[in-house]
């Protein structure tokens, strides 16, 4: 967590928004939820190479950039006080523009190739489920973390805010840390 008032380094947007850099994701207190989870949702698809170089922008195609809305909407459904109905409006909200007029029509009526994207790339099964390696993870689960049922492991060290987040997929192991 990057301290109130100060700037968030690899932020695209700027403050509030979320930046990325290598595989940290860094947020402040007022950052939106919106913000961290599509910096996360870029960051765990990516080639150790591709992180490695990822300051600010995470690159990829529209395809790749529609896909990580996608997932970022699934694991707003996983994380409590967030879900998909209020991140769907945050990314109305922030303008994130999307043929259809809205976030919620084209995540229902019009993101087949999103869909598509992340099952080629071992992130979502059939019915919008992610694979059964988000499932609760038994270990590694370091003192003091929080696992939820998706499998996204929050590292809080002291009681605070989430210092990483931790997603293991079916041939992806991607730990995001939270500065």
């Amino acid at each position: 967590m990057v301290p109130g008032g100060h700037s968030i380094n690899g932020s695209f947007w700027a403050e509030p928004e979320a930046g990325i850099v290598g595989d940290r994701v860094f947020v402040r207190d007022d950052t939106p939820i919106h913000s961290l989870l599509h910096e996360i949702s870029h960051n765990v698809r990516m080639t150790p190479a591709r992180r490695s170089k990822l300051k600010g922008d995470a690159g990829g195609d529209d395809l790749e950039e529609c896909a990580v809305c996608y997932l970022q909407i699934i694991l707003a459904s996983k994380l409590p006080g967030a879900g998909r109905a209020r991140l769907m409006r945050d990314m109305d909200g922030w303008a994130y523009s999307f043929r259809l007029g809205s976030t919620r029509r084209w995540y229902e009526e019009d993101a087949e190739d999103a869909g598509a994207w992340l099952k080629r790339h071992g992130l979502l099964q059939a019915n919008r489920r992610p694979y059964s390696a988000f499932a609760r993870r038994e270990s590694p689960v370091k003192a003091g973390s929080c696992v939820d049922s998706f499998g996204v492991v929050a590292h809080r060290p002291s009681g605070r805010a989430p210092a990483s987040i931790f997603f293991e997929l079916p041939a992806i192991r991607s730990e995001t840390k939270l500065s």
